[in-house]
C-alpha cells in the first residue's frame, strides 16, 4: 500500500522506473567536476601553449591569439559560474519533472556532446587541453549513464541529428553568451 507521503516523493517515469536524482541533479555535480578541471588548469595551460598553438593554427584570428595568451581568470570563472547557472537549472528542472524536461534532456545531451569537443581540441593540438581529463573519466560514462536510465524509465526523447546540433549548438550559445555577460560584469567591477 502506498501512502501519500511516498507519493509526494515519488519522481517517476512515464509508466517506467523511476528516475532517481543522480540522473537529474547529478547532471549539475557531474558539470561542477567537469568544469572545476577546466578552471585550475585553464590559467596555466592555455597562457603557456598559444605561442606554439599560433604557430601551428595561423589562420586564427590573431585577438582570439590575444585573448588566450592574456586569460584573465576572474573573467573566465565568471564565465564559468554564468554556464553554471544554466546547467543547474536545466538539473533541477530535470529533477521536477522527472526527468520528462526538453531542457534538461537538451542540456544532459549538450554536456556529452560538448566533451567530444574537448577530445577534438586535443587531438587537434595534440596534447592536454583543460577539460579533457574529465571527459571519458566523467562526462561522457554520466551522459550514457543518465541517457540509459531515462531510456528504461520510457522518458528519452528520440535521438535525431537535428537535435544532437540544437543541443550543441545551444551549449556553444550558452558558452558564447556566458563570456559576453562575464566580459561586462568584469569591466564594471573594474572601473
Amino acid at each position: 500500500m502506498r501512502t501519500r507521503g511516498n507519493a509526494a516523493e515519488r519522481v517517476g517515469g512515464g509508466g517506467g522506473e523511476e528516475v532517481p536524482g543522480w540522473v537529474t541533479l547529478g547532471l549539475f555535480g557531474a558539470w561542477v567536476v567537469h568544469d572545476a578541471e577546466e578552471l585550475l588548469a585553464a590559467r596555466y595551460r592555455i597562457p603557456a601553449r598559444v605561442p606554439e598553438l599560433r604557430e601551428r593554427f595561423p589562420q586564427v584570428p590573431d585577438r582570439l591569439w590575444r585573448e588566450m595568451a592574456e586569460l584573465d581568470v576572474r573573467r573566465f570563472g565568471v564565465a564559468v559560474g554564468c554556464v553554471g547557472l544554466v546547467v543547474a537549472a536545466a538539473a533541477v528542472e530535470g529533477r521536477r519533472t522527472g526527468g520528462r524536461s526538453a531542457v534538461y534532456q537538451s542540456v544532459l545531451d549538450g554536456f556529452g556532446l560538448h566533451g567530444l569537443v574537448h577530445l577534438a581540441q586535443a587531438t587537434a593540438v595534440r596534447g592536454y587541453t583543460p577539460g579533457v581529463a574529465t571527459t571519458p573519466l566523467l562526462v561522457l560514462p554520466f551522459t550514457l549513464a543518465a541517457r540509459a536510465r531515462l531510456r528504461r524509465a520510457g522518458l528519452l526523447r528520440p535521438a535525431r541529428s537535428g537535435d544532437a546540433l540544437l543541443s550543441l549548438g545551444l551549449a556553444g550559445v550558452a558558452t558564447a553568451g556566458a563570456h559576453l555577460v562575464a566580459r561586462r560584469l568584469t569591466a564594471r567591477g573594474r572601473g
